[in-house]
């Protein structure tokens, strides 16, 4: 098949965008002939106050990448619709992160419509709606997904939410693993450190707030860090720091965590938090078991599947501080830490990438398997 990808890539940093990168290689090595239509400038930073890109590729680059489509260019929405189409693109692959997007691929759409041999086109929902909402994100995502030919979702949850929101056909497929900073060359330390790791984006359905508090109400002699960017400033979480009195157990490290040198986290934690409060699916669940280490989590998305409660983690109820606390006790009682650490595997990424390749790209009526 001639593929057409449309989403972020390389400088673009982050999740999404190394999953998109992974997606186009793992396409190709299948056969297919694959481009990736990305963006010149793909938010207005006033949307996204973070950093936006990074010098240095965090996955390898694919080369038939074309970085033409500008958030504030609508006639390069056209052209690349029109560019796609005349390609004789098979298939078109709308990789979809945020509502933001949603004009510049109904415009697409619209283009790819025009005259004879349409592509068929999926919409990839890394999220069906935004953690943190608002009342036209509805609206936005309506617009686009209910007029394509088929929405790929993550999750069962997920799916429940596109259904109701359109009438299209649905294809569950759970995200295959990715690990962007590989353990290889790094041993494990198998001592216990008393020291956890929140690591990634700090946004409100993240659940900081949560782990600090379960932080201060569980074992006294345990310290936190956390690294990576957060959304909308330090101020707060330096404020309920200090008025949990745990600023000697808690060091922030604010900024983005360039691949390189996200082994070095690991390598001195006992395990990973994952305190959310909603979810779909989390790379850092599988980054955690590449570098040897245990996963606390809560159960919402696909967390309850990639963690095996007893096993190689423990699990939580979402936004519960109490479960939590107590969770963190379970964690530092007796040889747990040793014992979860023992069973943690790295993730076989082979047959789980397969699996999400012929969920892609199947045909049928309507392009659904």
């Amino acid at each position: 098949m001639r593929i057409a990808i449309v989403g972020p890539t390389h400088p673009y940093k982050g999740g999404i965008a190394q999953y998109t990168t992974e997606l186009a290689h793992r396409l190709n090595k299948s056969g297919h002939h694959v481009r990736i239509e990305s963006w010149s400038h793909q938010y207005p930073r006033l949307l996204y106050p973070g950093q936006l890109t990074v010098a240095t590729p965090e996955r390898p680059v694919y080369p038939d990448t074309v970085r033409l489509l500008s958030w504030r260019r609508p006639d390069s929405w056209f052209r690349r619709g029109r560019a796609i189409r005349a390609s004789g693109a098979d298939l078109v692959v709308l990789v979809v992160a945020s509502p933001v997007q949603m004009p510049a691929y109904r415009c697409l759409l619209t283009t790819l419509r025009g005259g004879r041999n349409r592509p068929q086109v999926v919409a990839q929902c890394h999220n069906v709606l935004p953690h943190e909402r608002r009342a036209i994100d509805v609206r936005l995502m309506r617009s686009v997904l209910g007029r394509v030919d088929r929405v790929l979702v993550h999750s069962q949850e997920q799916g429940d939410v596109a259904r109701e929101l359109v009438n299209v056909p649905v294809t569950v497929e759970r995200m295959a693993p990715m690990v962007v900073a590989s353990a290889v060359g790094h041993e494990p330390d198998p001592t216990v450190h008393r020291r956890l790791l929140f690591f990634g984006l700090v946004r409100p359905y993240k659940g900081l707030d949560v782990l600090l508090r379960a932080l201060a109400a569980g074992p006294s002699d345990v310290s936190l860090v956390v690294a990576g960017e957060f959304w909308g400033g330090v101020g707060p979480t330096e404020k309920l720091v200090a008025e949990l009195g745990i600023s000697g157990r808690v060091d922030l490290r604010p900024g983005y965590v360039d691949a390189e040198d996200v082994p070095a986290l690991f390598r001195d934690v006992d395990a990973l938090v994952l305190p959310y409060r909603s979810a779909t699916a989390s790379f850092n669940a599988y980054l955690g078991f590449e570098h040897g280490v245990p996963v606390i989590a809560s159960r919402v998305g696909t967390l309850p599947d990639d963690v095996r409660d007893g096993v190689d983690g423990l699990l939580c109820e979402p936004d519960d501080v109490e479960s939590l606390a107590s969770a963190l006790s379970v964690f530092y009682s007796d040889d747990t830490p040793s014992r979860l650490r023992a069973k943690v595997l790295g993730p076989d990424a082979g047959p789980a990438w397969t699996r999400y390749v012929e969920a892609l790209t199947a045909t049928g009526e309507n392009g659904v398997r």
